[in-house]
């Protein structure tokens, strides 16, 4: 076990301040899955994902100091900056990001979108991969403040606090604005049998507290 495995996430932002370039590289390895995730959930987009995450570690490294520990996590810190980056990217006159072409195919992130349905019909890998091409299109299709919740609510499995602090508002709004996503997506997946399904265990899902 490395030294370093032991170190919080804000122990190693110390060390990295301090000048520690080891510190920050395992920053980096235990952080960017969860940056990429969320930049690849809410933009649609794999190339997008990849800037956002390289340029919220940049930033980081920029400007470590400003980071409070006393608002929330790093990882929420840095879920924030991803946030305003994707923003920034986004023509703000869209309501939701279509995938490109080069995006369109099936890519390692797909999978970890599978606990949007419910697993009741065994009957292969072909349909429930139809069935994850759905429910990713209908998120991708939500509005982007309903998205964001649904993104790390349901996704990233975050509590209300702390998508709260993610998103710079209050509790009660990620609690409504999760509500409303998920009527939304139980509409726009009717009648896609299993899908729909899985919108409706969305609907009766509860965040963690």
């Amino acid at each position: 076990m490395n030294a370093f495995d032991a170190c919080t996430d804000e122990t190693l932002l110390r060390m990295t301040m301090a000048g520690n370039e080891e510190a920050f590289t395992r920053l980096y390895m235990r952080l960017r899955g969860v940056i990429y995730r969320f930049a690849r959930r809410m933009s649609g987009s794999s190339s997008v994902a990849e800037d956002v995450t390289q340029e919220v570690f940049l930033i980081l490294l920029r400007r470590a100091e400003l980071y409070d520990p006393r608002r929330g996590s790093l990882s929420t810190y840095l879920i924030r900056i991803a946030r305003n980056e994707i923003l920034r990217r986004l023509d703000g006159d869209r309501a939701y990001v279509a995938l490109t072409e080069g995006d369109a195919a099936p890519d390692k992130d797909k999978n970890q979108d599978e606990n949007l349905i419910v697993r009741v019909d065994p009957l292969g890998n072909m349909m429930r991969d139809e069935e994850v091409e759905s429910v990713r299109q209908a998120v991708l299709g939500l509005p982007l403040h309903y998205r964001e919740v649904v993104v790390l609510c349901e996704l990233e499995e975050m509590s209300y606090g702390e998508a709260a602090a993610a998103l710079g508002c209050a509790v009660g709004t990620v609690r409504s604005r999760l509500h409303r996503a998920r009527a939304l997506l139980k509409q726009r997946l009717r009648g896609h049998g299993a899908v729909e399904q899985g919108a409706t265990q969305i609907n009766r899902a509860g965040c963690p507290r």
